[in-house]
């Protein structure tokens, strides 16, 4: 909703600016220029990225159009998920086997659809525990291997914003390209008038403006927000790395989740009392 917000508030500032120093929107409605830079770009993105790294773009604008950040109860289901299995595996490890096989037909994940459907999360969750399980490693070993996973997918996620931020940087260029067009144009009409010539390179000239726009004014914006949901949706890696971590060195379950509640960012981080009577509910329950 926000990126939302943010975009309407560029269109009314700049165009709402315009229209109160007397400018026509009519004058900036320029199809051709229009094609020319979003079909330049377009193309250009195209011809520099792969196939799934443009579905990732696709994914990932979308998803920031949505602001699909990670909510509170998200971070608290991760939680109580990470304490099940723990709690689960200090019982009896090998009844954790058929859990990380198939997560999907899991009892214990099936309760947190928000994880199950993180595919990076209960798929680095999951491989990392099959390790610990068929053989155990030390924390120090543990954590380098795990480490080379969150940087593998970190470095894969980053790719979508990257190829948007370089998009961005290349729109003021596109926009000169459909000017100086647009002015090879007006130079086959010196001969019409003052007034046509005027008009032809105004509309020559909003095809600069609409690459300096679309690049600081939207799509800039747009690759920044897409990394911090990366990084954000990053974090869930690390919380699930601390809490792995303190099985390895054999603490109890409270306290992995303990050591996994405090990686949670401050603003939607649970007190310590809502976990441990979230944890103390599940111990009843069960």
């Amino acid at each position: 909703m926000l990126v939302i917000i943010g975009f309407a508030t560029v269109i009314f500032c700049v165009f709402g600016g315009f229209l109160m120093e007397g400018g026509h929107l009519a004058v900036l409605i320029q199809p051709i220029e229009m094609l020319i830079i979003f079909g330049a770009a377009g193309g250009g993105l195209v011809t520099s990225s792969s196939a799934p790294l443009l579905k990732l773009i696709v994914a990932q604008v979308l998803g920031a159009l949505k602001d699909k950040g990670v909510s509170k109860q998200e971070y608290m289901d991760l939680i109580l998920c990470l304490y099940e299995v723990i709690k689960t595996a200090k019982a009896n490890p090998m009844s954790l086997e058929a859990h990380v096989e198939k997560p999907d037909q899991s009892a214990i994940f099936s309760k947190y659809p928000s994880v199950v459907h993180n595919h990076h999360a209960i798929h680095f969750l999951c491989d990392t525990l099959k390790v610990q399980i068929s053989s155990p490693m030390n924390p120090y070993d543990l954590e380098d291997l795990m480490n080379g996973d969150i940087k593998t997918m970190h470095d894969e996620e980053l790719k979508a914003p990257a190829s948007m931020a370089k998009t961005a940087d290349a729109m003021p260029g596109l926009g000169i390209v459909a000017a100086v067009l647009g002015i090879v144009i007006t130079m086959g009409k010196l001969s019409q008038g003052k007034e046509v010539i005027g008009h032809s390179v105004g509309a020559a000239l909003v095809g600069t403006f609409l690459g300096v726009l679309l690049a600081y004014g939207f799509m800039s914006p747009l690759a920044v927000k897409m990394e911090a949901i990366v990084v954000e949706h990053g974090k869930l890696l690390d919380i699930i790395k601390v809490a792995v971590l303190a099985y390895a060195k054999d603490c109890s379950p409270k306290v992995c989740v303990e050591f996994a509640r405090r990686t949670i960012p401050l603003d939607v981080r649970p007190d310590f009392d809502e976990v441990d009577k979230a944890t103390s509910s599940l111990k009843a329950a069960a």
